[in-house]
């Protein structure tokens, strides 16, 4: 299978990258830096990409890599500090830069390149930098510059090796898929023929043969990811697949009947079914426990513990299931990379787990990927497209103690929060469909644009990918009915983002975050104000712990 390899050098933007390229039909993997040459050859990729990284390239304890590699033959494309890298290991020379660049940029780019053909010749591309390349290795010719930057881009065609001081992998560098398209597609020779159709195909038929006759235990939440997961598994094995859905009392309002409406007895799935109602068992647990890591850890350790109570009281089981995916993997810490967060079913398992294996059948897929899949397997949109939920669940959206009044309030909070934006969802469509002044222009991976008018299913253009209304642990004095209260103050939280790895805050009209907050501090008892989350991420993360 044709692939292309990040290498990862501590950049923010190492899962974006991969995820781009992916955007092509091509399939990428990120790779640490300190990944051996030869496992790197072993695996044929097509192309290889550098990220970006906050290191500077002459610092002699900062990341590197094997010279030798720029003579392998294989497209390289070095990005930001990857671009530096490639100058310092060709002899070029790469300095503090006069002037630091940050954000939106203009550059001027050859477009007699490869990597830049059809660009703009000036396009606005994202930087940010300190170091520069000041002096480009002989061999290499500058393709693009800016004002303070001489070599915001070079190349040696002849190696078939690439470099860019800016991120084409964001959005805010306008014609980076562009140019990402041309290094996988032009460049690297690859087809861009990965789909999901055949990723489906090939992963039931691979998930069959390495589970034989076993018994399998799956990890059902109901989410997403766990859901794709379970009903892959059960066209791979059928009844060898046992799922238990575990209601760690710490779901959405009402989710725990919900989730056992779709998948129990009475459910559209072939599946056997467990529901184990542990809220009390989570709620001593976490009696006192306020520090984020310290919650998740224990959530997931109790999953574990669980699920090896129930494969138990069914018989032995040889494999546990996960909807394990790609930013889970990521976030957890790769290579050098930091640690951002835990996630149960990856940092947070325990040490001694009772199981044979654990399989993650979704792990190398983002959630976009994820819902394809979902798609694919002939899942319902409504359960494909249903807002996202964290494993740790209630627990990561509840700052610091977690009680089952605060789980209460948070989660009458969040059903009230979610009702209010499908009616304002609603209303906007009844109002727009079909209007001819509002059509908007629509880029796809392959450059071009295409203009579409708003219809009956679009949706507006403020509608979040994820929001959630979460319970801070912060009290303050109010007044209410002429009394005195000193009760939680809540915190809404709307991105928009395509891949969950980058987010900014949704553009949610005032009137209708007026109306939630009317109906929260009115229905909800124990909350008397309410707040809007408006971080991107970075530097904060979705969940708010």
């Amino acid at each position: 299978m044709e692939k292309i390899i990040v290498l990862d050098f501590g950049g923010q933007y190492n899962q974006l990258i991969a995820r781009r390229i992916r955007e092509c039909n091509v399939y990428c993997e990120v790779k640490p830096y300190t990944m051996p040459m030869e496992e790197l050859i072993e695996m044929r990729p097509s192309g290889i990409i550098f990220t970006g990284g906050p290191n500077s390239v002459y610092d002699e304890k900062s990341p590197h890599y094997d010279p030798k590699i720029l003579d392998l033959g294989i497209p390289i494309l070095g990005i930001c500090y990857g671009s530096q890298l490639i100058a310092y290991m060709g002899g070029g020379k790469v300095e503090t830069a006069p002037v630091s660049e940050y954000g939106h940029t203009e550059v001027e780019v050859d477009t007699s390149s490869s990597l830049f053909g059809g660009v703009s010749e000036k396009t606005i591309v994202w930087m940010s930098h300190t170091d520069y390349i000041a002096k480009a290795p002989e061999g290499y010719r500058v393709t693009a510059h800016s004002k303070v930057c001489p070599v915001a881009a070079m190349e040696c065609a002849e190696k078939k090796i690439y470099a860019t001081q800016f991120h084409p992998e964001v959005l805010h560098s306008r014609e980076g898929m562009k140019m990402l398209r041309h290094f996988a597609i032009d460049i690297c020779g690859c087809k861009g023929e990965w789909r999901m159709d055949s990723f489906v195909e090939k992963s039931i038929a691979e998930l069959r043969e390495k589970i034989g006759n076993g018994k399998v235990l799956c990890a059902l939440s109901g989410g997403v990811d766990s859901s794709v997961a379970a009903v892959m598994l059960s066209k791979a094995v059928g009844k060898q697949l046992t799922c238990v859905f575990v209601d760690h009392g710490l779901l959405r309002k009402n989710e725990g009947d919900e989730v056992e409406a779709i998948f129990g007895p009475k459910g559209a799935y072939e599946l056997n079914f467990i529901r184990v109602n542990a809220a009390e068992r989570y709620y001593e647990k976490l009696k006192g426990v306020e520090e984020p890591e310290r919650k998740r850890k224990i959530i997931g350790e109790e999953f574990i513990r669980i699920f090896e109570e129930e494969s138990k009281k069914i018989g032995a089981v040889d494999y546990l299931v996960q909807g394990t995916i790609y930013p889970d993997v990521i976030e957890s810490g790769l290579g050098d990379s930091a640690v951002i967060k835990s996630h149960h079913n990856v940092g947070g398992l325990p040490d001694v787990v009772d199981f044979k294996e654990i399989i993650e059948p979704l792990r190398m897929l983002f959630k976009d990927e994820v819902r394809r899949v979902g798609l694919e397997l002939g899942i319902p949109e409504n359960l494909v497209f249903r807002q996202p939920f964290p494993g740790p669940g209630l627990g990561v959206r509840i700052i610091g103690e977690v009680t089952a009044e605060k789980v209460r309030i948070t989660q009458d909070a969040d059903a009230i929060y979610r009702e209010e934006i499908a009616k304002a969802v609603q209303e906007w469509q009844d109002q727009h469909a079909g209007r001819s002044d509002l059509e908007y222009a629509v880029t796809g991976p392959d450059g071009k644009v295409e203009l579409r008018r708003h219809g009956h299913d679009e949706l507006p253009p403020w509608m979040p990918a994820q929001y959630f209304a979460a319970l801070t642990n912060m009290r303050s004095v109010g007044v209410m009915g002429d009394f005195r209260t000193y009760d939680y103050a809540v915190a809404l939280r709307a991105v928009i983002t395509s891949d969950f790895m980058t987010a900014e805050c949704s553009d949610i009209p005032f009137a209708v975050l007026q109306r939630v907050m009317n109906r929260i501090v009115n229905e909800v008892k124990g909350v008397n104000r309410v707040l809007y989350d408006l971080t991107s991420k970075p530097p904060g993360t979705i969940e708010l712990e």
